[in-house]
């Protein structure tokens, strides 16, 4: 029994081992790919003309439904590093300090845009927008 324990018990589990431990690494990497963090929006007030949010990045987070079409007032509340990455691939790095206020038109020629954070601490805003 202790021979048959020692040919071939134990390479058979060295074997599952073995093969076991690269796929579930494997799985974690594939997974952390396909995750992507989305920034989070509370909605305080919407109507026909109207929309009045608090959107939060996190590091990492991004949005890709920027009213870029609207008008809208933006004032940061926790400030950080937001980068807009155009359609046409052009970056732009925003520095945003706490208690600025920002009234944005319309982007030119309808062009849109995602939103990155870039930074290492949370960015928060407070959001009106016109329809």
């Amino acid at each position: 029994m202790k021979k048959f324990f020692r040919v071939f018990l134990v390479p058979a589990i060295a074997l599952a081992v073995a093969i076991a431990i690269p796929a579930a690494a494997q799985d974690k990497s594939k997974g952390a790919k396909a995750e992507k963090s989305t920034s989070t929006v509370k909605v305080f007030f919407e109507n026909d003309k109207v929309r009045v949010f608090e959107r939060t990045y996190k590091p990492g987070d991004t949005n890709t439904e920027v009213p870029s079409s609207q008008y809208r007032v933006n004032r940061t509340i926790k400030g950080g590093t937001l980068e807009r990455t155009y359609s046409d691939g052009k970056k732009e790095k925003n520095e945003l300090k706490e208690g600025t206020v920002r009234y944005l038109e319309p982007t030119k020629g309808g062009a849109t845009y995602t939103v990155k954070n870039i930074g290492k601490t949370d960015v928060v805003s407070f959001v009106i927008v016109l329809k």
